[in-house]
């Protein structure tokens, strides 16, 4: 009866060979690491034993690989780059109850920074599945125009590629704080087993000091910051600041940094209210309200779907502090803080993740941009508050 069973197989088989072989083309062409090359496993139903698997695999040119603990489930040797073909091949089989290939599975990438774990943000946007396709490039520039960054921190040293200090201050370093918890957010050292990451994890950051050491500055500190950031090759430029007047010469900078390439991720602000921000309501910018660990809308954070972009999350978020006396907490190296700032920087290293991903060239902010835009989550409930979503790294970085 198994004899009769095989020959019917074979018959089976070798008339689908037939037809499949003229039909090659209509197969799309997988990723090369998705499964193994040369390799399908094959689910033999009961009745069959190994044997007559191994007639069939001569007659096929295939060969055994492993016999694997489930009942009846073999791996199977196929010529390479036939995967394809020989799963379809094997699925029409009566003597076979499923074939498909040896797919690839990695590991998640989680950092060895030991506080990863307080930064609920990443987790909840993807972010080591997204470090799983891109940890980042070195070559993409964040320009952080904020308060200043703390010169020693022991989780941002050697990211600083350039800065220079626009306001009155006579110091570039960081003695409000505010700039060293968005630079870290952005792109602290991650996995280098001290403190926490940063989403953009590569990226190499510019420091423009343009808030004082009281975290305030003059629009005029502001738009000279933007364009020296855009001058400077940033790639990504992040501005946890605003205020509520509007102003040509915020908007003529900023529109110079766009048409030079780069993606400005601005805050909405934290006013708790609908009105506009600037340089955030912007067209050139990614205007970023913020969210709790819910998806819902932060309380404090601005919100409007006719000029708000996109969000990220934006409380309570674990991130780098100066390693000495600052004025936005009584700690020191790391804090929680909360805002619209902090959702920003979240943006900020996303921008930086799809750069490196190398499917946006050519100084293509906008494709950058509607990558973030277009692959946001669309959180029920928040459809008033935003024009896209919260947004998803993995979606972002994964985007074809």
């Amino acid at each position: 009866m198994a004899r009769k069973l095989l020959l019917t197989g074979l018959i089976f088989l070798l008339a689908s060979l037939f037809i499949f072989n003229s039909k090659l083309s209509v197969y799309a062409q997988e990723e090369e690491d998705s499964f193994s090359p040369d390799e399908i496993i094959v689910k033999f139903r009961s009745q069959i034993k190994e044997g007559e698997i191994n007639d069939l695999n001569q007659f096929l040119g295939t060969r055994m690989g492993e016999r694997l603990s489930l009942p009846q489930v073999f791996s199977l040797k196929v010529p390479r780059g036939k995967v394809k073909q020989f799963t379809d091949l094997f699925s029409r089989s009566h003597l076979v109850e499923f074939a498909e290939p040896n797919y690839v599975a990695r590991a998640f990438v989680i950092p060895n920074d030991p506080s990863f774990d307080k930064q609920w943000g990443m987790t909840k946007i993807g972010a080591p599945q997204a470090w799983e396709i891109t940890t980042g490039d070195g070559v993409v520039k964040i320009a952080i125009l904020d308060s200043g960054i703390d010169q020693d921190h022991e989780d941002l040293a050697g990211k600083i590629d350039k800065q220079k200090n626009f306001t009155a201050s006579r110091t570039l370093d960081d003695k409000y704080g505010h700039g060293t918890h968005v630079a870290g957010i952005a792109a602290a050292n991650t996995n280098n087993g001290k403190g926490v990451a940063g989403l953009g994890y590569k990226a190499k950051l510019l420091n423009a000091k343009v808030l004082n050491d009281n975290g305030s500055g003059y629009y005029s500190w502001i738009a000279n910051g933007i364009k020296w950031a855009a001058d400077n090759g940033a790639k990504v430029i992040n501005l946890s600041l605003g205020g509520p007047s509007a102003s040509r010469t915020l908007e003529e900078a900023v529109n110079y940094a766009w048409a030079k390439g780069a993606v400005l991720a601005c805050a909405a602000g934290n006013s708790g209210k609908e009105s506009p921000n600037y340089p955030a309501y912007y067209q050139n910018c990614l205007a970023t309200a913020a969210t709790d660990d819910k998806d819902q809308k932060a309380s404090f954070s601005a919100y409007g779907s006719s000029w708000v972009d996109v969000a990220a999350p934006g409380v309570n978020i674990f991130s780098t502090i100066p390693n000495q006396k600052s004025k936005v907490s009584s700690k020191r190296n790391y804090d929680y803080l909360s805002g619209t700032s902090m959702a920003t920087p979240h943006v900020a290293g996303l921008a930086a993740l799809v750069w490196a991903t190398g499917k946006c060239q050519n100084l293509d902010a906008p494709c950058v941009r509607a990558k973030i835009e277009d692959t946001a989550y669309k959180a029920t409930g928040t459809e008033t508050y935003w024009a896209k979503g919260r947004i998803d790294a993995y979606a972002a970085v994964s985007s074809k």
